[in-house]
């Protein structure tokens, strides 16, 4: 993509209305320590299953994926989705809890799954305003910039295989980072922050397709008309978006024609493709969760502007709302889910 003009501390520079107001799962605390300049050397090693430095092989026409079960995968996993997202083992807040170290255990696990299962692996995700490690509202426009840009450096170091990356997740007003001011504010553009955070993404991980990712945008116009906004002017200035992420949580009461409508608005005046993110299905109701199962995921799936659908949780109780798992804990499947196996020839 050439050089991107990105806004660091408010100065030009280059470098390589909802009413079910909802979060990813999770938690991630603790504090202090070091920060490195990001030009050090990076200690971090690929993982076993990708030879180092090795670019993200291309991406399916279109995938169907899903995330761990309480932070692990199942065996199974390989029988029914074909991509991976992290829940929460791939938020800053859980890999680099103290500000001189990082913890990769448990997203090396999982990264070394989906390379020796041929599964699509998504990184979830690089910027929010949630489960972000209490050091991280200490830092300043000094050490902020050089933090962000070693999380993502160490991250797309490690894991050159990752196809997909949620750069920024839930902006402003759903959350905030409390680092937002450290890293560029809100600037010239009102969005110089999120300008930095995909021109950084971009330094660090160059073969990967960026995203910006949001809840309630394609429920309800008002929020898709703000994605479209922030996407609008990030691309005005350069920066490196390639996709929407629209997480999808809430859709059960929601025509499919409604998003659709959204879906495709978001699309048409981004120029962007659309990824279905966390799409879960909270219903008691095995006939009604199958019904609507089928109408919405038959839209997304048949919509040219949806490049990827990911599922939230597949094991009922050991998903993030009380209803929407899609096969119990043994294995037999809900209506719902021999209904999208049977879909997907699966």
């Amino acid at each position: 993509m050439g050089v991107v003009i990105a806004v660091v501390g408010g100065c030009w520079s280059g470098c390589g209305d909802a009413s079910s107001v909802r979060k990813d799962a999770g938690t991630g605390t603790t504090q202090g320590g070091e920060v490195r300049d990001a030009d050090e050397s990076d200690s971090s090693t690929p993982v076993p299953g990708v030879d180092g430095g090795e670019s993200p092989s291309p991406l399916p026409a279109k995938f169907v994926g899903n995330i761990d079960t309480r932070g692990s995968i199942r065996p199974d996993f390989s029988s029914y989705w074909n991509q991976y997202t992290p829940e929460n083992a791939g938020k800053w807040g859980s890999v680099q809890r103290s500000q001189g170290a990082f913890d990769w255990a448990s997203l090396d696990a999982k990264y070394q799954y989906c390379n020796e299962h041929g599964i699509l692996f998504k990184q979830h995700n690089f910027v929010w305003g949630s489960q972000q490690s209490s050091w991280t509202a200490s830092l300043t426009t000094d050490d902020g910039p050089v933090a962000v840009r070693m999380w993502m450096k160490e991250f797309c170091a490690r894991y050159p295989n990752t196809q997909i990356i949620d750069v920024v997740n839930e902006p402003p007003p759903h959350t905030t980072p409390a680092y937002m001011d450290a890293i560029g504010g809100s600037g010239s553009t009102g969005w110089d922050w999120i300008v930095n955070a995909f021109a950084w993404a971009r330094e660090a991980c160059p073969g990967t397709l960026l995203v910006l990712n949001d809840y309630n945008n394609i429920e309800l116009a008002s929020e898709a008309q703000h994605t479209i906004d922030i996407v609008k002017v990030l691309k005005r200035v350069g920066a490196p978006i390639d996709a929407v992420g629209c997480q999808a949580h809430w859709t059960v009461d929601i025509p499919s024609s409604t998003l659709k409508a959204n879906i495709d608005r978001i699309a048409s005046e981004t120029g962007l493709p659309v990824y279905i993110t966390e799409y879960d299905l909270d219903v008691a109701d095995d006939a009604k969760q199958a019904a609507v199962m089928q109408d919405q995921f038959t839209m997304f799936w048949n919509n040219s502007n949806v490049r990827g659908i990911t599922l939230w949780g597949y094991v009922y109780g050991s998903t993030w709302v009380t209803n929407s798992g899609f096969i119990q804990s043994d294995g037999t499947l809900r209506p719902a889910m021999s209904w999208l196996m049977a879909f997907l020839g699966r």
